[in-house]
């Protein structure tokens, strides 16, 4: 082997092993410290490892897959738990929210829930004010703030979202216009149209969680 060749094989083997330890130390960083925003984490884990090498910053699919073999290993009890409860009070404020077409999005659907994760929904309404005096008449009190959203590859656009926390857990409620149903916004992560559930999705989810606890708890049985 050429020493060219040689140097080119160790350079790129160690842009890999930095782009791994800057995705491993992002997830512990959202894990363990609640960031959620995928370029801060990547951002603030370089400069803690000295890695400013902006070829060494994973994508955030990279950080997400670390993020899930984080929590894999040293959350395996909480974190299935603590997600099949973010999942039920999802189905219970989608029925609750039923006249605005609710779809759940985010770390509870894509099943990267923690606790320090708020359980997002979209909304659809031609008049965002309607999602306001529907909590106003049911007394549930809220805030109010906006979003900035990518509609596709070139653009984005503001929109408002209600937060209120219930028993507990935040939600995070993000209202869109009836029109957005056909094409969800663009996901931070793949950079493809964000994945969205509806209710009947989110009770399969909880069912298949349901037959996986029962086998692993069979298998256990059998050790």
């Amino acid at each position: 082997m050429a020493r060219g060749e040689h140097h080119r094989i160790h350079a790129h083997d160690r842009l890999q092993r930095n782009r791994l330890r800057v995705a491993q130390e992002a997830a512990r960083l959202m894990s363990e410290h609640g960031i959620r925003d995928f370029h801060h984490a990547k951002l603030k884990a370089s400069e803690r490892l000295g890695i400013l090498d902006a070829q060494s910053l994973p994508r955030n699919d990279e950080i997400e897959r670390a993020l899930r073999e984080h929590q894999r290993i040293f959350q395996a009890d909480s974190q299935p738990q603590h997600l099949r409860r973010c999942r039920e009070a999802a189905v219970e404020a989608m029925r609750f929210l039923d006249d605005f077409q609710p779809r759940l999005v985010g770390a509870v659907l894509e099943g990267t829930a923690d606790a320090h994760s708020a359980i997002c929904l979209h909304l659809f309404s031609d008049d965002p004010e309607a999602v306001l005096r529907f909590l106003q008449g049911r007394g549930v009190p809220y805030e109010t703030q906006t979003r900035r959203l990518r509609t596709s590859r070139d653009d984005t656009a503001e929109f408002p979202v209600v937060l209120f926390s219930a028993d507990g857990l935040s939600f995070d409620l993000t209202v869109l216009p009836v029109d957005a149903l056909r094409q969800a916004p663009v996901d931070r992560v793949d950079e493809r149209p964000m994945r969205r559930a509806g209710l009947a999705a989110v009770e399969q989810l909880l069912h298949e969680q349901d037959e996986e606890d029962a086998l692993e708890r069979k298998l256990a049985a059998l050790r």
